[in-house]
């Protein structure tokens, strides 16, 4: 199974469906937030969280952001996933921590020729 995979993954990763009910988690995700597995995100978040999260179920769009709880930051990253037709089926979300000293880079941008 695919899943699988994120079961030995570092960055936390929850899958819910197109209702908004949560179909799988990783380990890591449960051990960060708890077994939400079967409970629709709605009843974990806040009005304003619940209306942004439906929009991106209505719409296929991505939200990501970065959060800070002492001195762990993380990056949150939601995207939808997609059934055999194309269709939004529902959203994953995946939570990793960025290291505090972790390097950045700018790449040049490789010139088209039209």
């Amino acid at each position: 199974m695919i899943f699988d995979y994120f079961d030995h993954s570092a960055v936390a990763t929850t899958v819910c469906d197109i209702e908004g009910k949560v179909i799988y988690q990783n380990r890591r995700a449960i051990e960060a937030l708890g077994d939400a597995r079967g409970q629709n995100l709605r009843d974990c978040h806040k009005p304003e969280s619940w209306a942004k999260i439906t929009a991106m179920l209505r719409e296929g769009t991505t939200n990501a952001y970065t959060i800070e709880k002492g001195a762990t930051k993380k990056l949150i990253y939601q995207t939808p996933w997609y059934d055999a037709e194309g269709n939004v089926a529902g959203l994953i979300e995946y939570s990793t921590v960025l290291p505090s000293d972790m390097p950045h880079f700018v790449r040049p941008v490789a010139k088209v020729e039209a």
